[in-house]
This record gives C-alpha cells, structure tokens and sequence, in this order.
C-alpha cells in the first residue's frame, strides 16, 4: 500500500514540477493518512441516536426517497413486496449476495424471485444493504466489494436499500470513521465508496429536473428498527 501511496504522489509531484518530499514531509503525510482527525463538525446532527434515525428519514424523506419501517427482518419481505405492488413493479429482484440479506426470511413471499449478483442493464429493481446513513443530509454512504457490487447501486431504475436504524449516525465524519474501525485502517479501503442522497437527478439542461440521468430513478429504503 505504502509502495503504490508512494507512486501515485510521485507522479503528482513530478506533474507540477516538484521534486521528491524530504523525509519530515513525507512523516507528516503518513501521520495524517494513519491518524485522520476531523475538521469542524456541524451540530444539527449531533443528537441522541433515536433523534439521529428521526432526522435522517426527515432528511431523506425530502429528496424524495421513500422510507418504510418495520420492526424485525422477518417484516422485510412484505415491505418489499408491498413496495413492488403499490408502484406496479416487476417482482424479480437482484440482490446483492450480502450475509445479512440472505438471512432475511425471503421464502415467505415466495411472489419474489430473487437472484443474486451484479447488476445489469436488464434489471429493474435491486435490493442491496447500505455501510450507513447520515442523518445530518440524509445520505446512505454505499461501498463496492465482493458482498456488495457498485453496480447494483447505479444500474438498476429502482433501487432498495435495505439497513438498521443502528447504522445511522450524524455526520459524514462519523460514517468514514465506522468504515475506517469496520475495514481495519486505510490499507483495506474499498475500491469505491459512494455518498448518494436521494435518487439521480440533474438540472442540466435549461434547468429541468431529469431523474434517473446518472442512477436510479427511485430510491426506497427499508429501516430495520434495532437501536433499542
């Protein structure tokens, strides 16, 4: 990891003309990447949990993004059906191979046909799990790996995300220090993390709303009540 670190800041140094770091520059680099400190963090967010999971759905809630609560894993299936039915959505479903999702009782709506993998262009609904929320913007923070494909996040139209509301926390500050403890440091990084608020959209053109320009055009999420 160091050896690459190390790589990528030469050639940047190199393109803008610089020489190589003396030995004192090059300790506080590493000081700072092995001991991230925070800069000013933003109080609105800075609540008991059970307030953080309020602000959070009042936040995303804005962005259009739905939000259903249940009170158990075994209440999963039934949201997502009901969320399929009420918006005439197909009932087959790709979902990330994720350990936590595929404990979910799915088998009591034997309606759903479930296949695991990656995304493709053909699927219309994805249900994949979510590193964290972010109550201070309502954000879900989203990373790649081998349980969880990126392309699950962007390809489908109509994406749910299914979390604990003990994953909400308040800022963004206090979502990349969870992911920093969860991975074991920054030498275990994900390939991608993904900060997505709200469903794609952009005002690009003449400046009216599109939704599903970069990503899916429906957002739902489905809040696993745990924090008791």
């Amino acid at each position: 990891m160091a050896s690459s670190r190390e790589k990528i800041f030469s050639t940047l140094r190199r393109g803008l003309g610089r020489g190589p770091e003396d030995a004192a520059a090059q300790s506080r680099v590493n000081q700072r990447i092995s001991n991230p400190q925070p800069n000013l963090i933003p109080q609105r967010a800075q609540l008991p949990q059970p307030q953080q999971v309020e602000l959070f759905i009042e936040k995303a809630t804005a962005l259009t993004v739905t939000v259903d609560r249940v009170a158990t894993p075994s209440d999963v299936p039934e949201a997502v059906a009901t969320y399929l039915a009420q918006r005439n959505l197909p009932t087959s479903i790709r979902m990330a191979p994720n350990p936590m999702l595929e404990s979910i009782p799915w088998a009591d709506k034997p309606m759903l046909s479930i296949e695991t993998g990656p995304g493709r262009s053909q699927d219309l609904v994805s249900v994949t799990p979510a590193f964290a929320g972010i109550a201070e913007t309502g954000t879900l923070m989203l990373h790649s790996g081998s349980q969880t494909s990126t392309t699950l996040h962007f390809v489908p139209d109509n994406h749910i995300v299914v979390m604990r509301s003990s994953q909400i926390t308040g800022s963004m500050e206090d979502a990349f220090a969870r992911l920093r403890q969860s991975i074991g440091g920054v030498a275990n990084w994900p390939r991608s993390v993904n900060l997505v608020t709200g469903p794609s959209r952009t005002a690009d053109i003449e400046g009216v709303p599109v939704l599903g320009a970069h990503g899916p055009r429906q957002l739902h999420i489905v809040l696993i009540d745990d924090a008791a």
